[in-house]
């Protein structure tokens, strides 16, 4: 089976979980919704799912809780997967989110 419809939920302070910006192409639907607080992305990943999303990733700021939060929250009808960021990258993202 190729992907043809996927999303990617990340953080940003002030982003409504409604707003969503899509990008096709001739052969897949990618979904992008920023969520101001975490919790957020419970709701936003069902709904991508129901819109027949077929993989969810999220944003690296989610972390390993919130990543298996939302695996919780679609009852594994698609794989979720998150970003990751290397040993050396960790006091960037840090300075970023601290």
């Amino acid at each position: 089976m190729a992907l043809t419809a996927w999303g990617f939920i990340y953080t940003a302070t002030g982003s409504d979980p409604r707003n969503e910006t899509v990008v096709e192409t001739a052969a897949c639907r990618s979904v992008f919704v920023g969520v101001d607080h975490p919790e957020q992305a419970v709701e936003v990943a069902r709904r991508l799912v129901d819109g027949g999303a077929q993989l969810i990733e999220l944003c690296g700021g989610f972390g390993p809780v919130w990543t298996a939060r939302v695996i919780e929250a679609v009852h594994g009808a698609v794989p979720v997967g998150a970003v990751a960021y290397g040993a050396e990258a960790v006091d960037q993202v840090h300075a970023i989110f601290s």
